[in-house]
């Protein structure tokens, strides 16, 4: 039995070091394993990255800032940054001020980082850019053997390895080795036939005082928020999905929340589609690239 067991260690080892001699692609084979995965952004898109991720038993930490512009707080573990800790689904994110305080590994880490600096001190397995910023953000493939981004502003493979397609329809969630996502048209995925009337947006500069919360029904031209003085008045009719957090200071024309005329609460509180799609390119991506 002994032999048997032995032979077979010694069968995928051989078979492991063929396949980094016959493949075009980058084989990362590690003797010690190492289970960190760093992902740049903590919004709803990098958290279905994020919870995909975690339930494949990675160490999973995000990187925001100190004033995260989320809109779907409630499922997006940058609310962490807010409340401390925060549940979505069945996973715990929770906020450190340093590494040596991530002493429970099972939890999700969230760390005020927006620079990525923690990025060369852990040496991470894996980098994901999920900031959304709809340009090149300075994410650079040497910063871990395997790096991947979300969505345009990133180029395969001369920027990063990989870059995982975010746009709704035939190509979402899709791997790119060799190009670009689809170009940010700013129109969001149509709903019901809704597309920019689903968004809120801030008309002043300052703070957003809630007069609904996420969760909440709200009908066509009803008053769901303030900023200063002026007011944000729901386009359509729907459950409001989402609202950004009342302690962050927005400009202008900033989108503040959504409407989803679906109206169904539990898609308040639950990772969409979307997210999961699109994670589901980054753990291919994982997969293909060996780095498992």
């Amino acid at each position: 039995m002994e032999e048997l067991v032995f032979c077979r260690a010694a069968e995928i080892v051989c078979l492991l070091l063929y396949n980094c001699l016959h493949t075009d692609r980058r084989c990362i084979f590690y003797v010690k394993r190492n289970n960190l995965v760093i992902v740049r952004g903590g919004g709803d898109l990098a958290t279905g990255v994020i919870y995909r991720l975690w339930k494949a038993g990675f160490e999973v930490l995000s990187l925001e800032t100190a004033n995260p512009l989320v809109v779907r707080r409630t499922v997006s573990v940058a609310e962490a940054v807010f409340e401390g800790q925060y549940e979505i689904e069945d996973m715990c994110a929770m906020k450190i001020n340093s590494i040596d305080e991530w002493k429970d590994r099972h939890k999700v880490a969230v760390l005020v980082d927006p620079h990525g600096d923690s990025i060369k001190e852990q040496s991470p397995i894996i980098v994901v850019d999920a900031t959304m910023m709809k340009h090149y953000t300075g994410t650079y493939k040497d910063m871990a053997p395997l790096v991947l981004a979300l969505g345009p502003g990133f180029s395969a493979p001369d920027q990063v390895h990989g870059v995982i397609e975010t746009k709704r329809g035939h190509y979402l969630g899709r791997l790119i080795t060799n190009g670009s996502a689809i170009p940010n048209t700013g129109i969001p995925g149509m709903e019901m036939g809704y597309t920019m009337e689903r968004l809120l947006r801030a008309p002043a500069n300052g703070y957003v005082k809630h007069i609904h919360e996420i969760g909440d029904h709200v009908e066509q031209e009803e008053l769901v928020a303030t900023v200063g003085k002026a007011e944000v008045r729901a386009q359509i009719s729907g459950m409001l999905r989402g609202l950004i957090h009342p302690s962050v200071k927005v400009q202008t024309g900033c989108k503040i929340g959504d409407v989803d005329p679906r109206n169904i609460r539990d898609h308040c509180f639950t990772i969409t589609d979307k997210a999961l799609a699109i994670a589901g390119g980054v753990l291919e991506a994982i997969m293909s690239f060996g780095c498992r």
